[in-house]
């Protein structure tokens, strides 16, 4: 578990790496602007991060499923040669799912407009203000979506579902709990994530979309989530707890003890 949230945190500074330093520069700076190579990187990282982040989620909830209903065989399935191998897995399928649109939007004809009604390079965007034909591009963005989302969501929601059947079966109340709790940071986030997701990006064209609403749910994907989850994951985790009130004291003359 904590290898896969390892990959999580460095998929949440590099999601929020690639446009929150450049939309504080913009701020103080007082000028909204950003070169063409800097918008196609800032592109495609951003979507590599969000959909690893998508096959990392699913993985997570396959650990939790085999944690919970095959306790005792655990150990010997998710070994550290597995959790590897199942990580960049995930990473190369997040490259290979962004490689076609990544080589054909640059090429795109960019002779219309160059304002962007967003905040980053976000594909909607981009693509409203792009020239050509871009019907494959949505079209594939659109499929590539809903396979990464609906897949990631089915796999998680069918995992809980024998997780959920396997607690309940549980003869002990605490142990119940104590089964619950581990999965219950893991729900919250796939729910916020999945959530802003949907409403954003599960649309078949970007053409005379409006972006006014969707860059406030932007935030909530691209912002809040990464910054809640160190939180989130971490508020049950005792020994977690117990290594920030170590470091507090130490540091703290005084400090109380719990």
């Amino acid at each position: 578990m904590y290898f896969f949230l390892s990959n999580l945190s460095l998929i949440d500074i590099g999601h929020t790496t690639v446009f929150v330093p450049k939309l504080l520069v913009n701020y103080v700076s007082a000028k909204d602007s950003i070169c063409f190579a800097c918008c196609i990187t800032q592109y495609f990282f951003y979507f590599l991060f969000g959909i690893t982040e998508f096959f990392i989620i699913s993985l997570i909830s396959l650990d939790r499923y085999i944690a919970i209903c095959h306790p005792l065989r655990y150990g010997t399935i998710m070994i550290s040669g597995v959790c590897l191998k199942l990580a960049i897995a995930s990473w190369f399928g997040g490259f290979f799912c962004l490689l076609y649109t990544t080589i054909k939007v640059p090429n795109l004809p960019f002779c219309t407009s160059n304002i962007i009604n967003h905040f980053f390079c976000d594909s909607g965007p981009v693509l409203q203000v792009a020239g050509g034909d871009i019907q494959v591009i949505e079209a594939l963005g659109f499929l590539i979506t809903v396979l990464v989302v609906m897949s990631s969501m089915l796999f998680t929601l069918i995992s809980y579902l024998f997780i959920i059947s396997t607690i309940l079966r549980m003869p002990s109340t605490s142990g119940q709990w104590r089964a619950f709790s581990t999965c219950a940071s893991h729900l919250i986030v796939v729910t916020i994530l999945y959530g802003s997701v949907f409403f954003v990006y599960l649309r078949p064209t970007f053409k005379n979309s409006s972006f006014s609403k969707m860059k406030s749910v932007s935030l909530v994907s691209a912002i809040v989530v990464p910054v809640l989850n160190p939180f989130i994951y971490t508020i049950r985790n005792h020994e977690v707890k117990e290594a920030v009130w170590k470091t507090l004291r130490k540091k703290t003359p005084g400090f109380p003890k719990i």
